[in-house]
């Protein structure tokens, strides 16, 4: 068992001699251990540019506390993290560990953490895209999260057809890492909150959070939901997304999945501005060449895609979730 003298020697060790992962968690150790009551923590820039943002080491506290309530996680348990340490998900491993007494084992944040290893968890956080890869090999936690990107009707099929409890995860770094969970084992539809923690929404059906324990102020979100309570919600899609055409408001999220399993190159669903409608419909496949062709009548005609883009490859964030707008961007159009 550590204590911070033994940690911070432990970190000096990482920093100096350490791989790049074990040097980023060890500078993470020693900001952790100091005097300071916060620290600073990067955003991904999924839904704008990355930036810095201060958090209270309390806050990190009561979160990794509200999560061991959730998933009853207690002394001695394992953890597993393969994630990055310059972002919230692997910062928030550890300081779990820290504060309930799990035993973390960390290793190189790849695509297929679980390779060449027998080893049994009994919790670890994962993005969809290692989720995908280590398929196979999920018998070995017991309980996984998954965030930081969306997650595919397929790869939500496998997940609730395997041994392990799966939950999708809703937050950002600015509310210290989820603050709400989907049953994904039980083929669940609604976010359920973590403890302490209540949402609600504004004039537009956007999501906005209240968690004293962890916010000093409400977040107001873009996240478009269906409120079921102050406890419950569904998500719909980001109000910055939604396509006006022609006075029809369309959530592309929503057409992405309907066309899923339809096309099978990855693909998400944009818009440009149009003269007559004001916004059109576009769809981007990750792919080199262009289909032959492209049947979109599982949706309504109003809602089919008028132009097709081909983009070899997607910009994305480090957690794998795509930037939409950049993406676009790479695009010239019709």
């Amino acid at each position: 068992m550590y204590n911070n003298i033994s940690l911070a020697k432990l970190a000096e060790q990482y920093r100096n001699k350490g791989e790049g992962y074990q040097v980023s968690l060890g500078r993470f150790i020693m900001q952790w251990i100091d005097a300071s009551p916060e620290l600073t923590l990067q955003t991904s820039g999924s839904t704008g540019a990355p930036k810095t943002v201060f958090m209270s080491k309390q806050a990190m506290v009561n979160s990794a506390i509200a999560t061991g309530d959730y998933f009853k996680l207690t002394a001695g348990n394992t953890a597993l993290s393969c994630l990055p340490f310059e972002y919230i998900a692997a910062k928030m491993m550890f300081v779990r560990a820290y504060v309930l007494g799990l035993d973390l084992y960390c290793v190189q944040p790849c695509s297929n953490p679980l390779k060449g290893s027998s080893k049994v968890y009994d919790f670890c956080a994962m993005v969809p895209l290692q989720v995908e890869q280590s398929i196979h090999d999920l018998h070995q936690i017991k309980t996984l999260i998954v965030g930081g990107a969306a997650l595919s009707k397929t790869l939500t099929i496998k997940l609730k057809n395997s041994p392990t409890n799966s939950y999708e995860t809703f937050g950002m770094t600015e509310t210290v890492s989820h603050i709400a969970v989907k049953n994904i084992s039980t083929s669940s539809t609604v976010f359920e909150v973590l403890p302490s923690i209540s949402v609600g929404v504004d004039s537009r059906n956007c999501l906005y959070i209240e968690a004293p324990h962890i916010l000093s102020t409400p977040i107001q979100t873009n996240d478009v939901i269906n409120l079921i309570s102050k406890t419950r919600f569904e998500w719909i899609g980001r109000y910055d997304t939604i396509i006006n055409s022609g006075g029809l408001k369309i959530a592309p999220e929503k057409l992405e999945q309907h066309l899923e399993g339809f096309i099978e190159d990855r693909f998400f669903i944009g818009s440009q501005k149009n003269d007559t409608l004001g916004e059109v419909i576009v769809i981007v496949i990750e792919r080199s060449s262009a289909y032959k062709t492209l049947d979109f009548d599982v949706l309504e005609p109003f809602m089919r895609p008028k132009y097709v883009y081909y983009v070899e490859q997607f910009i994305e964030t480090v957690s794998g979730k795509i930037k939409r707008k950049e993406t676009l961007a790479l695009v010239t159009p019709e």
